[in-house]
């Protein structure tokens, strides 16, 4: 698995059929991260068919980064199932959103997100779904921000609590600068993204069909040169 020196939780709800004992895959995660020297990781590996944990700092708290674009996608999912909106709805296109610290306008650069093509839809209606796509499958922080302003992101935290995440932290859109330099961020532990995962895969987060749904947008992913590349099959 690829480690960033800064940090990266990491959160896995896995199948460990055949795989080694607890302890055994532990140590190899251990020697794993000894190559990575200086880096810290949060890493949480879960067996859904037998409830076999394995964890390193799987508690402590890192910086969420995109990862907090999987409680979103479930609470957009909620919204759904209960008919807060429907499956069809759109949303104006904007760049431009509210600072959680005191309201002010901030906006976002298209060349500092990995998905810019988007960019060229703003001022148009669009659909949530796709939004809610382009957030998962291309880790478009436009489309975060824009879902961010749709679902609420208190609702998303309350969400995430609510399916087992216990430290997890959903404040803010990306690139809140202000609520950053305040130190109100996004923030998660590698076992609590492995709880809203776990969710997922089995059918809790939401109804079964709209967890499915979601795991196929999960399994969509178009960026697999980070994490994905150093799992197994």
């Amino acid at each position: 698995m690829t480690l960033r020196q800064l940090g990266l939780a990491m959160g896995l709800a896995s199948t460990l059929h055949a795989q080694p004992s607890e302890g055994d895959l532990r140590s190899r995660l251990l020697a794993r991260l000894a190559h990575a020297p200086g880096a810290t990781a949060g890493i949480f590996v879960k067996d859904l068919s037998t409830g076999r944990e394995v964890g390193v700092n799987a508690d402590t708290s890192f910086h969420a980064a995109s990862t907090m674009k999987v409680p979103v996608m479930i609470e957009y999912f909620r919204g759904l199932d209960a008919g807060r909106w429907s499956p069809d709805a759109t949303v104006m296109l904007r760049n431009q959103f509210a600072s959680i610290v005191d309201g002010s306008p901030y906006s976002l650069d298209a060349a500092e997100d990995s998905d810019s093509a988007l960019y060229v839809k703003v001022g148009q209606a669009v659909s949530v779904r796709e939004l809610v796509y382009r957030m998962i499958t291309r880790s478009s922080n436009l489309a975060t921000n824009a879902v961010i302003a749709l679902v609420g992101a208190e609702s998303a935290d309350a969400t995430a609590h609510a399916l087992g995440a216990r430290t997890i932290h959903v404040r803010r859109g990306v690139e809140d600068n202000l609520a950053y330099q305040a130190g109100l961020n996004n923030t998660t532990s590698a076992r609590d993204l492995g709880a809203l995962l776990a969710a997922i895969a089995e059918g809790t987060a939401v109804s079964r069909a709209r967890s499915d749904e979601m795991l196929g947008m999960l399994e969509h992913q178009e960026f697999n040169d980070e994490i994905p590349a150093g799992l197994p099959p």
